[in-house]
């Protein structure tokens, strides 16, 4: 089963446009539970103030708050401990995708961010982006 980790950004997308690459790659966790879901506290916490923002709430055409939409996903994503890595990606900030990854034994960080995608591969771990990672399934 693949298991992988998504970035803040993608959960959003995925909320603010379900029809898109990112909405469709939750749809198949939700759904079809195609492949399993890497999260950590860290993540979680970006995730729901990047739900937060006043043009995310804004953007609501499924008229479901954005945090309950998020807790479906959370519900049946496997946890992980946050652990520090060095400083791996060009983004410090970015590096607690790869931690949950590297804790989690996911084979993938799917996200849209350059910084994320210039790395390519980091122990074993491959970043790619939400159409590369939908795919794959």
């Amino acid at each position: 089963m693949l298991r992988a980790v998504l970035d803040a950004n993608v959960y959003v997308s995925a909320y603010v446009r379900p029809e898109g690459p990112p909405g469709q790659i939750v749809e198949r966790f939700l759904r079809d539970a195609a492949f399993e879901v890497i999260l950590s506290t860290a993540v979680v916490d970006e995730v729901l103030r990047a739900l937060a923002y006043p043009k995310v709430r804004k953007s609501n055409r499924t008229k479901v708050e954005p945090e309950l939409w998020f807790e479906d996903i959370v519900m049946l994503a496997e946890f992980v401990t946050d652990r520090q890595i060095g400083a791996v990606s060009r983004d410090s900030d970015d590096d607690k995708y790869i931690a949950a990854a590297i804790e989690g034994r996911a084979s993938f960080v799917v996200s849209g961010d350059p910084d994320l995608l210039a790395l390519k591969e980091h122990e074993g771990v491959r970043m790619v982006n939400p159409r590369a990672f939908l795919d794959l399934l």
